[in-house]
């Protein structure tokens, strides 16, 4: 069974185990191969820790019984961030992250975090919400088959690569929220 919930700040260090593959997963042909290398879980989960107790909005899918690919207990197989947005123009609601490891993909994961994040993000008052990807990502096509409708590109740099993103936004929220509503 998979669950999702808020996250905790024991959460912290599987968050940034799992940003950690799904980076290595979708960005080997986008991302140099020196930067993924050198990606940190540890690092990472010193930033996930602070979002979670700053009260970012921050929730986890766990795995848990037979849908458990190890043993032992519950496993964090994804996540997803996001609050306010940090820069106007484009939506009250941001989100920020949304990661699932690659065996829980395709099963519905990313889409029920996805809705728990634009619930929260709608009881915070936001009234409309959206996500940056690259555009070299596959994943923007997810965002586009859920409604989200591209409102910007813009060239960035980062880890040494040009690269573009693109800014996909559901106006009003409510259109996220009945993309992702539970068949």
């Amino acid at each position: 069974m998979i669950g999702v919930r808020p996250a905790r700040t024991a959460d912290a260090a599987a968050i940034g185990a799992v940003h950690v593959a799904a980076w290595r997963s979708a960005y080997p042909a986008i991302l140099p191969p020196g930067f993924l290398t050198n990606l940190s879980a540890a690092r990472q989960a010193v930033n996930y820790d602070a979002a979670i107790r700053m009260g970012r909005g921050v929730f986890v899918a766990v795995a848990s019984g037979r849908d458990l690919a190890v043993a032992g207990g519950p496993r964090v197989v994804g996540f997803a961030t996001g609050g306010q947005a940090r820069r106007t123009g484009l939506g009250e609601g941001e989100i920020e992250t949304l990661y699932v490891l690659d065996d829980y993909r395709d099963h519905g994961v990313g889409r029920r975090l996805l809705r728990a994040l634009a619930g929260s993000l709608r009881d915070e008052g936001c009234a409309s919400a959206f996500v940056w990807v690259l555009r070299d990502n596959p994943a923007r096509f997810f965002y586009a088959h859920l409604g989200g409708t591209l409102a910007a590109e813009e060239p960035i740099t980062f880890a040494g690569a040009h690269l573009v993103q693109s800014a996909y936004r559901w106006d009003p929220i409510d259109r996220l929220l009945e993309a992702t509503a539970p068949a």
